[in-house]
């Protein structure tokens, strides 16, 4: 690699930063107990002798495995009420057991040792407006949940369902259901009927937990029926609770009123079972867009580890951060958001759409008028709640920068010291935008992982420089390599995404997967006893990486293999391109044709010079090969509900596929989007 191919930096750390980190102290830790050797680069000038060397701390984080993950149980004190044997009996994937012997509680780290009168929570939705709750009401309400929940005959490995928005009562329910050593799952509320049962039905729940409707972008949904309609298709619930949150007050036949539950639990100590480090602590699930979504399940010890490990070392969370990500239930960035209070920080909810967010706009259930939408809603909410750490998707960051918003002006961003992006690649484009409006203060961390490992297998470090358009790290733990199809490790080329070592938060199974088939068929099927993630990923000489989109939705002509992503890129630079999305479409004869929908800004078309201006910007930024073969225009791109592009599923429609089989419209944020091409498959 050439010094001129190496992307601008955009930010460095400075040395009180990096002396103060987590991770730091925790590789100064493991160098004085383990004998790591974390300090001073071979060759290094004699200033850099003693440097921190995150590269050393992470070959042996994913090298010696037993080592690091036993040092990450011992450094962060994880309580156990019976020992563990060893670490990792056999390295093996899948089917590593992890800390055999020991048994624990996730939720009992979060509770223990907390201040009653420190706020654990900050909250708002388009009905609520800001508020907190300490940890001394989060306990109370928890072991009120808790004891209603076991009156209700929940124990350890029952499961309980939410059909919830994203407010505190959620996190307290899931708190709650933990404790008991049941297993929770969760979606959000704007999932439709079907892809709730799809869900849902597939881990056989006995409670439900659900919302009697929420408030978005203005408008008010009742969920009454649609909860009818889950307790009639979902034969093993017992029990049905009900939230009233959209119109309290109005009880529901056939429920029990949430505060009724937490009434019968009054004054109720909050305890915790004890459960085997592999005991199931949630089920989440893929996007099941081509099928019954993969129900999958991490363990209370797995989980308590990664986030331990994550949520300190490379979020480097402190006692006065106040931590925010904008999330729905129905996505594993909840769970990551809900786990920040493992550590000493607080965190900041919000429930609706992010063009509505205001720290006080939200006037209650009688609210007329709804407030004008504004992208800068969650800036506005950023600014009030104090937050610290604004965690969002790229395609938010880059909704912002192409409506012209300025998320510091004439709001106080003064506490604001990261932002981090995930849910697809943050274009370089973004990367520089964030640094024009927030200057070189300000860190910007960029993460990709999934809901496979419910973390980052790339992500954020504070002590390391931002590269623009680059992931500044493989993550601690996560022995992340490029490979090609033979299984050669590749640098500074792109390839598969594979993880070589087992890590802790990795799934203990899926769901009903009895004899494990449906699982190594996900992760291990290319390469035996490796897992493999499905995305293309390039590790560059600094150690940096870049995503490339999904691999099976690759773009490969005459050879020359073009992740989606890049296209993307290069179309969305252009001012008139709102959105886009490209798919290779076999032909009979055997060729492929590129076909590129775009969604333009109101007043621009294809009738001019635009489908030019395209074809150059791709045939310059990507390879002449991959101009479109044809660019339509569509009113919107097809998105799972959170949020990913149906790149996989548009394709099999417009090779002929029925489009039911293609993918489930319940699992759609707008289900709507795909008629277009359902049209266009049969020549209307």
């Amino acid at each position: 690699m050439t010094e001129s191919s190496v992307p601008r930096v955009l930010w460095e750390p400075g040395e009180a930063t990096i002396e103060s980190s987590n991770i730091v102290a925790f590789a100064r830790w493991a160098a004085d107990r383990r004998g790591v050797r974390a300090f001073g680069r071979p060759g290094a000038t004699p200033e850099a002798a003693g440097a921190f060397d995150y590269e050393a701390l992470w070959r042996w984080s994913t090298t010696d495995i037993e080592d690091f993950w036993a040092s990450v149980w011992e450094y962060f004190g994880v309580r156990a009420d019976t020992p563990y044997e060893e670490v990792l009996p056999e390295r093996v994937m899948p089917g590593a057991r992890w800390f055999p012997g020991a048994t624990l509680n996730y939720a009992r780290h979060v509770f223990e040792g907390r201040d009653d009168d420190t706020v654990a929570i900050r909250h708002a939705s388009e009905l609520r407006p800001l508020g907190e709750w300490t940890w001394g009401e989060l306990r109370r309400r928890t072991a009120a949940i808790a004891a209603g929940l076991r009156r209700l005959g929940v124990g350890p490995g029952d499961r309980v369902v939410g059909y919830l928005p994203n407010l505190p009562e959620t996190v307290a329910a899931f708190f709650a259901v933990s404790s008991l050593g049941a297993v929770w799952s969760s979606c959000s509320p704007d999932f439709g009927v079907r892809s709730v049962i799809d869900r849902f039905a597939q881990i056989e729940p006995k409670v439900l937990l659900a919302v009697d409707g929420y408030r978005y972008g203005g408008k008010d949904f009742d969920r009454r029926p649609v909860v009818e309609e889950l307790r009639a298709a979902l034969p093993t619930v017992e029990h049905t609770v009900l939230l009233d949150h959209l119109r309290p007050g109005r009880p529901m036949e056939g429920t029990l009123a949430w505060g009724d539950l937490e009434a019968s639990g009054t004054d109720a100590e909050l305890e915790f079972a004890s459960v085997p480090f592999d005991h199931p602590l949630w089920v989440l699930y893929s996007s099941g867009t081509t099928g019954l979504p993969k129900a999958i399940v991490h363990g209370h010890g797995g989980i308590l580890l990664e986030q331990l490990k994550n949520l300190h070392l490379h979020l480097d969370a402190r006692e006065d951060d106040r931590v925010f990500w904008f999330t729905t239930t129905g996505w594993m960035m909840w769970n990551f958001l809900v786990s920040v209070l493992l550590t000493k920080a607080s965190i900041v909810l919000y429930d609706g759409s992010p063009a509505h967010a205001s720290p006080s706009a939200a006037s209650g259930p009688s609210a007329a008028e709804p407030p004008a939408p504004d992208l800068g809603g969650l800036w506005d909410l950023a600014a009030g709640a104090g937050v610290t750490v604004f965690g969002t998707s790229a395609g938010y960051l880059s909704s912002c920068m192409k409506e012209g918003v300025h998320p510091a002006r004439g709001r106080d961003l003064s506490k604001l010291r990261a932002i981090g992006s995930t849910g697809s690649p943050l274009s370089p484009e973004a990367f520089a935008w964030v640094y024009e409006e927030f200057g070189d203060d300000l860190w910007l961390f960029s993460t990709s992982g999934g809901t496979d490992v419910c973390s980052c297998l790339v992500g954020g470090t504070p002590t390391l420089p931002v590269y623009e358009g680059e992931i500044q790290s493989r993550a601690l733990g996560m022995a992340v390599a490029s490979w090609d199809p033979h299984g050669k490790e590749l640098v500074g080329e792109v390839g598969e995404l594979v993880v070589t070592e087992p890590a802790p938060s990795m799934p203990v199974f899926f769901w009903g997967d009895t004899d494990g088939e449906r699982l190594r068929d996900s992760y291990f099927s290319v390469y035996p006893g490796v897992w493999r993630h499905g995305d293309w990923i390039e590790i560059t000489e600094r150690g940096t990486a870049i995503i490339y989109g999904r691999s099976d939705s690759t773009i490969n002509r005459g050879g020359v293999r073009m992740g989606t992503s890049e296209i993307y890129r290069a179309v969305l630079a252009l001012d008139d391109v709102l959105d886009a999305l490209v798919v290779d479409v076999p032909q009979k004869d055997g060729s492929s044709r590129i076909e590129l929908f775009t969604v333009l800004r109101p007043g621009a078309d294809l009738e001019g010079d635009l489908p030019r201006e395209i074809a150059r910007r791709i045939r310059t930024d990507c390879s002449p090969r991959h101009v479109p073969d044809r660019v339509r225009a569509i009113g919107a791109v097809p998105r799972t509900l959170s949020g990913k592009v149906l790149e996989v599923p548009v394709k099999r429609i417009l090779m002929g596929e029925d489009p039911e089989k293609a993918a489930s419209r319940d699992s759609l944020a707008n289900p709507e989007a795909l008629d277009h091409f359902s049209e266009l498959a049969r020549g209307e």
